[in-house]
């Protein structure tokens, strides 16, 4: 890989792994647009993203009714002088839901911990279920000039690579 290549891979690991929040976009009932906010954690292993959910909250009940969805990961305003610059990345990702007490559903929960130890109450209550975002695609704006789209085998390769 050239530099250029290399400087935009290491600028998306370091987005996804140093940011907590994201915009989460579903469908709704209607097929209108909804977005929420939701912490996340970077799975090593998987790569997907991992998020725990309220079976209360409307984005958990759009996620049952159409698994695909978009995750928006934006750098803190204070980190540009330009926000038409801000380094971002938009992901393609597809809910996928580990059986509750099953292995899988362990070690997230255990990753999401780590990275979000205040939610320890939240794993407690009944009707809070983790969610496994797969990683499909990224496209990713790192400022002027830095555009380009990743396949989720490629984003998957790259943050395996840095958080093995």
């Amino acid at each position: 890989m050239d530099d250029h290549v290399n400087r935009l891979d290491r600028l998306l690991v370091l987005l996804l792994t140093s940011r907590s929040t994201a915009a989460l976009a579903t469908l709704d009932d209607a097929g209108l647009p909804a977005v929420s906010m939701v912490p996340y954690a970077v799975e090593a292993g998987g790569p997907d993203l991992l998020i725990l959910v309220s079976g209360l909250a409307a984005h958990t009940r759009q996620l049952h009714a159409q698994p695909r969805a978009s995750v928006l990961v934006c750098a803190s305003e204070d980190q540009t002088d330009t926000v038409h610059a801000l380094p971002r990345v938009t992901l393609t990702v597809e809910a996928r839901w580990p059986e509750p007490g099953s292995e899988a559903a362990r070690q997230g929960l255990q990753t999401y911990l780590a990275r979000h130890p205040s939610a320890g109450m939240l794993t407690e209550l009944p009707d809070f279920a983790l969610a496994r975002l797969r990683l499909l695609e990224a496209r990713q704006i790192a400022g002027f000039g830095a555009a380009r789209t990743v396949d989720g085998t490629r984003l998957g390769q790259l943050l395996r690579q840095t958080l093995d």
